[in-house]
């Protein structure tokens, strides 16, 4: 892969193993929300060395952001404070990439199950979702998939 073709970096957020890779990227625009950024400058969150390097440019997000056309990014906050998902409409259907907005498909399956629940009346209890689960779903995903999970989601 040619490095110099790459526009733009997304992080879902900034610990250490999500964001090794962006000093290859010097000079190019890191995407993160702000609350994300502000956190791993605060100290004993991520390698210091991988958010504050030579030439490093970030663009902070407060919230969702069509950043391409047909690439959006949304927060989904969770596991971190600014966690995001990046939502990519492709010919073939949306892929989600949801990072670590929860390790494992089945819990997004969980989630996505219990919020149909709710909206069809079934009465608590109810596993608990995310508000955020809702707007990705908006999406009409055909894979949702994980950072540290090798399953993919796909609606029934």
């Amino acid at each position: 892969m040619d490095l110099a073709a790459i526009a733009f970096v997304v992080n879902c957020h900034l610990h250490f193993d999500h964001c090794g890779g962006n000093p290859l990227f010097p000079g190019r625009p890191i995407l993160a929300q702000s609350t994300e950024l502000a956190a791993a400058r605060a100290g004993q969150y991520t390698l210091e060395e991988l958010v504050d390097f030579a030439d490093v440019r970030y663009e902070e997000l407060d919230g969702e952001h069509e950043v391409w056309p047909g690439v959006w990014i949304i927060p989904t906050p969770g596991h971190t404070d600014g966690h995001q998902s990046l939502v990519v409409r492709r010919a073939d259907g949306t892929l989600i990439l949801a990072g670590q907005a929860h390790d494992f498909a089945s819990e997004f399956a969980t989630g996505e199950l219990a919020r149909r629940a709710a909206a069809d009346g079934i009465a608590p209890p109810l596993p608990e979702f995310r508000p955020w689960l809702a707007r990705l779903l908006e999406f009409d995903p055909r894979r949702v998939v994980f950072a540290h999970d090798a399953a993919v989601w796909e609606p029934v």
